[in-house]
């Protein structure tokens, strides 16, 4: 299968705020924008962060593997080097996790990576990896 990136679209309060966290922060590089949106290269695909007046509000949590999840997230599945240097350097900025950075499912089918943080707007992020990416949808 040939993979293609995916587009989403997110709200923000501020996109001096969101620049500086997915530009600075993260590590994206910037697109197009105008005064109300900007799309970011997010690891390969398109996000674009669009100010609005009143972000809608978390759905709420879903427990797994001992954690509530935030509901909704979105994010993308790194491979394992990169979400360790990721990992790291979200730490020496003193970000805070929702999720810290740790191993989910240790030892069974679909064992990964994972860290959940929100951004200044309060959407949740998922970063995660597998050592082997074949276990991506294992059951």
């Amino acid at each position: 299968m040939n993979l293609r990136p995916f587009h989403l679209a997110f709200p923000v309060r501020d996109i001096a705020e969101a620049r500086a966290f997915y530009g600075g922060v993260l590590g994206c590089r910037e697109g197009r924008s105008a005064d109300d949106w900007v799309d970011f290269d997010f690891y390969g695909h398109q996000i674009v962060a669009h100010r609005v007046e009143r972000a809608g509000g978390d759905a709420g949590g879903n427990p797994v593997d001992g954690h509530e999840v935030p509901v909704p997230h979105f994010g993308v599945v790194l491979e394992i080097g990169a979400w360790r240097a990721l990992a790291a350097r979200l730490l020496a900025e003193g970000i805070a996790f929702e999720i810290e950075p740790q191993i989910r499912f240790a030892g069974e089918p679909g064992e990964q990576a994972t860290m959940f943080f929100r951004d200044p707007s309060g959407n949740a992020i998922e970063m995660k990896a597998f050592a082997d990416l074949d276990a991506l949808f294992a059951k």
